[in-house]
């Protein structure tokens, strides 16, 4: 019994030895774990390695027994777990780099996207807007169309008025109840039925006009035949015909004289002439015209110069405007018992010879 006590109380003993030499070997184990641990976290190199090795031969002083070596390897498994925890903290930083790549490759391709988004927008809204124009200038061109035909439709419509206007003045004349001969001078028999009131103006080119082509069809067709005569009343636009009042003075002052329609003849043909002369030079411009006619040039001549009849071409001018003449020449056709009918202008014969025949009821 007291060899049994004593082997298993050497047993005891031996197992507490090796027990203690492995809580000795794990202390040192865990310092060198925490050495590596923080050299690999700041300096980031392979010193771990080292120390692993150097506590490996620290640890193979400390003893010799097979149960040491073994624990040893153990231990030095525990020192490659330390290796292990580096090279841990190496796949980590690769990992923290794989990740910051990936962030920057998404937020690159969330960029590019976002670039392609917008590029897409703008084209899109670019032909959105284009087509926006294009519907515009449709719409106004249509408007401008519709504008157009309805002004051209509005036009004809006034030129279909205005024929119908005329045609009705041609087919029915405008009567006039009463239009002054006054004393004026006359061409053609002072008892004729019928009476074209002239308000003329010898230096206006339309006057001259009716008197060289008109004037002679209708002394022709009726004033030499007794229906018609012509009663010439003054109305010079001295504001655009410098001359005009003086030539009216000739031409009455000729009339006294029983010489109007010389007088009126020659002014009108000589207006070219005379038109040009200046104050001090148509007195004597007109006295040959006297002379030429066969009249008193020394009366004419007084009776120019005087202005013996001024107040005689004043009237007329007063009357004139009081019917309504604007312009000249201008006409009234007809008598005191069936009215006047007004012609504007120098018309054609035709225009004259219409009413003309109306009123004598031809």
């Amino acid at each position: 019994m007291a060899e049994v006590s004593d082997s298993t109380r050497k047993e005891d003993q031996k197992y507490a030895a090796v027990d203690e030499q492995k809580e000795d070997y794990d202390r040192k184990t865990d310092d060198n774990s925490n050495s590596d641990s923080i050299e690999t976290e700041h300096v980031h190199n392979d010193d771990s390695d080292k120390d692993s090795v150097n506590d490996d031969k620290d640890d193979k002083n400390n003893g010799d027994t097979t149960s040491h070596i073994s624990e040893d390897v153990d231990e030095g498994s525990n020192g490659t777990n330390s290796n292990d925890d580096y090279n841990g903290g190496g796949e980590d930083t690769v990992k923290n780099q794989d990740k910051e790549y990936a962030k920057k490759s998404t937020v690159n391709a969330l960029v590019i996207g976002l670039v392609i988004a917008v590029g897409a927008a703008a084209f899109f809204a670019g032909a959105y807007i284009t087509d926006m124009d294009r519907q515009d200038q449709i719409t106004q061109q249509n408007i401008d169309d519709a504008v157009a035909k309805l002004e051209l439709k509005m036009l004809q419509q006034q030129l279909a008025e205005k024929q119908q206007v005329q045609q009705q003045q041609q087919s029915q004349p405008q009567q006039m109840v009463r239009i002054s001969a006054d004393d004026d001078p006359i061409i053609g028999d002072p008892n004729a039925p019928i009476t074209i009131i002239e308000f003329s103006d010898f230096e206006c080119p339309f006057c001259e006009r009716f008197s060289a082509q008109t004037l002679p069809l209708i002394q022709e067709e009726y004033i030499d035949k007794g229906l018609v005569k012509l009663v010439y009343r003054d109305f010079p636009l001295q504001n655009i015909h410098p001359n005009a009042v003086i030539t009216a003075l000739a031409a009455e002052c000729a009339d006294d004289q029983g010489a109007f329609k010389g007088m009126h003849d020659i002014l009108f043909a000589s207006r070219s002439e005379w038109g040009k002369a200046d104050s001090q030079s148509i007195v004597g411009v007109l006295v040959g015209y006297a002379d030429a006619i066969e009249i008193d040039t020394d009366e004419f001549e007084s009776c120019v110069v005087m202005g013996t009849h001024i107040d005689d071409i004043r009237k007329d001018i007063e009357d004139g405007r009081a019917y309504g003449i604007t312009g000249t020449p201008g006409f009234y056709i007809g008598n005191d018992d069936i009215g006047y009918v007004q012609i504007t202008g120098a018309q054609p014969f035709e225009s004259f010879k219409r009413v003309i025949d109306a009123q004598l009821g031809l």
